[in-house]
């Protein structure tokens, strides 16, 4: 059944406002209990689960040590008691029995205010889900057997709701001016295009704003004939597309922007959120009493929001306390966000193609304290919760595409290129040759701007067991499993050319050396300006353009193609640059003679397989030895062979 408790407003009890230093959570709105979820379904031995949706209120102090790193929090309102306030949209999944779950806090931290860790650890598809109503929502109920309490909330403060998107209500800066540039790539081949703005322009003359149009990322800016745009509201343009641009093509806008959000203040929510809940033992708690331990985990955009999370010192509470005992980021590169910044705009990641010259890619890469050589600045996504004792361990996990896109290798190497030792808390993984992120089931297809059939390979395998891995870690010590991640110690992370990164040379698919190439930022012009290069790196292949470190899927070890993480932008949407965040999948032939009539290297599938059955057991060798390494589930490798033709 449903239980509605309409808009009953519970007030965090035990944490009062006698100071504004002791103020966290203020009020914990809950809007709707839904019990049980799902349904009725019942997971395993956990029984059923409720889902809780509330609204919270949080409060900082600005002075506080652990507040005053949020830009312009100085310049927000505040409240009677001299307090920060923000409210933010909250989700729990938990066992309607506390006594089934496991005491475990499973934070996934949103990805653009959407729900992605359901898609990945328990393979719902055909799509990912926002709004888990229907039992088939659970899909494997993976999370869910195991006892786990989900939470979210809401911390990107330009999120638009709808769509189930989950929101983040910061206070504006009211009253303050400056310039703000916005990228645009449309993909689309119409004449006239709408954009919208991330903040309200100050000033509506188009005369007194500039944009700019170029094919490729490393074009100069231009303004041709025929480029023109209008302002149709304060948040809303329009813009006219010259000729001799494709779709492909870049444009750049700068204007005069009013009204920052505080958007750093997102992570004071999730610190603060977090900590209500594991802690917190009053009534006003709906998790009061459940919880031992808690894992945040991250995809993509909020993988790289738990590198922000950790580097800017936020795992420490107000109170000192560990909120995270264990992060997963997960397909983040050695990149952060662009959320701590005055006209902030959380959503923008560089990539080759776009949004280049946005901060958020920038020293730290990685986790140990390193120096800069290029502005000797010394620091790492570590240092804070080194210095006071907060540092969670962690498991983090890229897909190819991270070494072409976020700056992967970064991550192993310093800013000379030389290979890095991880400290003791850290495990790393490649999970071999996958694209971005696939959803389980995905099918190889066709992507609007990109050359080749897209790479199907889903992640979701390895992530449980890694899961599991990390929960071992954190609850009674026991270590993963070693690091699998290219390093330049060992020859498996190489410079980006064809020749030292050893892929095949397949009849119509060119590897390409195009990759987002990190350099020194010169945020003092407008737009900004290159400066130095740092070294980067890419995993080195086999014979099939199979990435030879790394966490290889069982059907990666008897492969029926190549797969890679990268795709290319096909003719008329900028073509034979990065195809964003989209793999391909380029098959073998099927027999000697078809390989050898179109002059393909590669072993065709009856060279390969000469017998029935020979491709179904060395897949299954290669699962049974991941069940023994610990990097797959004895479920899960059930998954592979069936699907053997």
């Amino acid at each position: 059944m449903r239980v509605l408790l309409g808009a009953i407003i519970l007030t965090a009890g035990t944490i009062g406002l006698a100071s504004p230093c002791a103020a966290k959570v203020v009020k914990f709105e809950i809007v709707r209990v839904d019990s049980p979820a799902f349904e009725g379904r019942s997971f395993g031995s956990v029984g059923t689960y409720d889902r809780i949706v509330a609204r919270a209120t949080i409060a900082v102090a600005p002075d506080d040590s652990h507040n005053n790193v949020i830009v312009d929090l100085d310049r927000a309102p505040r409240s009677a008691l001299g307090l920060v306030e923000a409210v933010t949209d909250v989700e729990i999944l938990r066992p309607t029995n506390a006594a089934n779950g496991n005491r475990r806090l499973f934070y996934e931290a949103l990805n653009r205010g959407n729900k992605l860790a359901l898609a990945l650890f328990n393979d719902q598809q055909p799509v990912a889900v926002n709004d888990p109503v229907k039992a088939t929502d659970a899909a494997n109920g993976f999370l869910m057997n195991r006892g786990y309490t989900i939470v979210w909330s809401g911390w990107q403060g330009d999120v638009a709701p709808g769509g189930g998107r989950m929101t983040f209500s910061p206070p504006i800066a009211a009253g303050i001016t400056g310039l703000a540039r916005e990228d645009f790539v449309f993909d689309n081949t119409d004449g006239l295009t709408g954009a919208t703005l991330s903040y309200p322009a100050a000033d509506l003359d188009p005369a007194h704003a500039k944009l700019s149009v170029r094919q490729r990322e490393t074009d100069s800016r231009a303004t041709p004939p025929g480029l023109e745009f209008g302002f149709d509201s304060p948040t809303k343009i329009s813009i006219t597309r010259p000729d001799g641009f494709d779709a492909g093509a870049i444009y750049e806008l700068i204007y005069m922007a009013k009204d920052p959000k505080v958007m750093g203040l997102g992570f004071a929510a999730t610190r603060d959120i977090v900590s209500f809940l594991h802690n917190e033992t009053a009534d006003s708690n709906p998790l009061a009493g459940r919880i031992d331990r808690a894992i945040g985990f991250g995809a993509s955009q909020s993988g790289r929001y738990l590198h922000d999370y950790l580097y800017l010192g936020f795992n420490a509470d107000e109170a000192g306390r560990m909120v995270f005992d264990g992060l997963m980021p997960h397909i983040s590169g050695g990149k952060k966000t662009f959320t701590n910044y005055r006209f902030s705009q959380p959503g923008r990641s560089p990539y080759q193609h776009a949004d280049m010259l946005y901060p958020g890619a920038d020293f730290p890469f990685t986790y140990p304290v390193t120096t800069d050589t290029l502005t000797g600045k010394t620091d790492g996504f570590l240092a804070r919760c080194l210095a006071d004792n907060t540092c969670p361990k962690i498991i983090k996990t890229d897909s190819e595409i991270e070494f072409y896109q976020q700056r992967a290798s970064l991550v192993v190497t310093d800013t000379q290129g030389e290979a890095l030792e991880m400290p003791d808390n850290i495990r790393l993984f490649l999970i071999s040759n996958l694209q971005h992120f696939a959803l389980a089931g995905a099918k190889s297809e066709m992507v609007k701007a990109c050359a080749f059939p897209s790479n199907p390979l889903n992640a979701g395998p390895p992530a449980r067991a890694l899961l599991v891995a990390l929960d071992g870690w954190i609850s009674n010590g026991t270590l993963p499993p070693a690091s699998r991640y290219p390093s330049r110690k060992d020859g498996t992370l190489v410079t980006p050319e064809i020749e030292a990164a050893g892929f095949p040379k397949i009849p119509g698919f060119a590897y390409t050396s195009r990759m987002a190439r990190p350099t020194l930022i010169n945020a003092a012009t407008m737009p900004p300006t290159k400066g130095a290069a740092y070294p980067v790196f890419v995993p080195k292949t086999d014979a099939d353009g199979r990435d030879i470190a790394g966490l290889h899927l069982p059907t990666l070890e008897a492969p029926a193609a190549t797969h890679t993480g990268w795709n290319l932008r096909k003719p008329g949407f900028a073509e034979g640059e990065l195809c964003d965040n989209n793999g391909s999948m380029i098959p073998f032939a099927a027999t000697r003679d078809e390989r050898l009539k179109s002059g393909d290297p590669r072993l065709s599938m009856a060279e390969r397989y000469p017998n029935p059955g020979d491709r179904a057991a060395a897949i299954a060798r290669a699962a049974a030895q991941l069940v023994q390494d610990r990097l797959l589930l004895e479920d899960d490798a059930k998954l592979f062979v069936p699907s053997v033709n």
